[in-house]
């Protein structure tokens, strides 16, 4: 299966059945809620595209540049920028989208929650256990690339690593607001992440494209998906989820601005050790 085909068949018919949801949802009134309105849908989304094409494309060069995956050069169309095939840089940017759509659907569809009483322990909590997983991840990922021993965990070291640096920012800022749209952000993460888990082992059975075992924990899920590639749908979903609900709840606005006001670095510290100076519902 080449790397198009793949593209076409997974992300494709997504694509285009969430698009004609979309469209029909626009036209019988059924659109966004009041609490997740904040901005028009369509720049959001392609805003949430931009910043995933400039925040992955190092990343990701840097993973075929040392071998940590590969794809088959004749399931490719041969226009390769830097080290990454076109198509990549396609999904780069389809992947936002289609999750982006299935999230607001879910957001037309499912009720909302009450916001939780407790807003700046959620924020300061979520940051806490995150941020320690990523500087597990750090840790990991200095022994993994100075220690052959280590060396099975570098994919895995290179995702986290990557990934939950803006994930940290996300919940710093708003923990609580995605907490209180929860069903949104559950289903609107575990449900494209399945999905492309399930469409990711076909085309690694196909050899579209290769693991690499050395650098992979060989964990594998269904006997094929390795464990890594689901870690990956995983965080980019989530990223994508995080940000497109941030970006439209009304209450990240008033807590936007206020951030605005600080100094730049007060606002910096603000954002990843939230205390009462920043207690924004107060």
């Amino acid at each position: 299966m080449t790397y198009f085909a793949f593209l076409a068949i997974f992300l494709g018919i997504p694509l285009v059945v969430l698009s004609l949801r979309t469209i029909a949802d626009y036209h019988r009134g059924h659109w966004m809620p009041t609490a997740l309105n904040a901005f028009k849908p369509w720049v959001v989304l392609l805003g949430l595209c931009i910043v995933a094409l400039i925040y992955t494309t190092p990343w990701d060069n840097y993973l075929v540049a040392t071998g940590v995956w590969w794809y088959d050069p004749l399931l490719v169309n041969g226009l390769v920028l830097g080290y990454v095939p076109i198509e990549e840089y396609t999904f780069f940017l389809v992947q936002p989208v289609m999750t982006g759509l299935f999230t607001l659907w879910l957001m037309r569809s499912l009720p909302l929650n009450p916001q939780p009483a407790d807003q700046l322990t959620i924020r300061k909590w979520a940051t806490v256990i995150v941020g320690l997983i990523w500087l597990a991840s750090v840790i990991l990922l200095g022994l993994s690339l100075s220690t052959e021993a280590f060396r099975p965990g570098t994919y895995l070291a290179l995702e986290l690593s990557w990934a939950l640096i803006p994930v940290l920012i996300q919940l710093a800022f708003g923990a609580d607001i995605l907490l209180r749209h929860w069903r949104i952000v559950f289903a609107g993460i575990a449900i494209p992440t399945l999905y492309l888990s399930f469409a990711d082992a076909i085309a690694i059975n196909a050899g579209t494209w290769t693991i690499d075992p050395a650098q992979s924990t060989h964990i594998l899920l269904g006997g094929i998906l390795p464990i890594e590639e689901f870690v990956f749908f995983l965080l980019t979903n989530t990223l994508v989820v995080f940000g497109l609900t941030l970006v439209l709840a009304e209450e990240s606005q008033s807590r936007a601005r206020r951030l605005q006001q600080l100094p730049l670095v007060g606002r910096f510290f603000s954002l990843l050790l939230p205390g009462p100076d920043v207690a924004l519902e107060r």
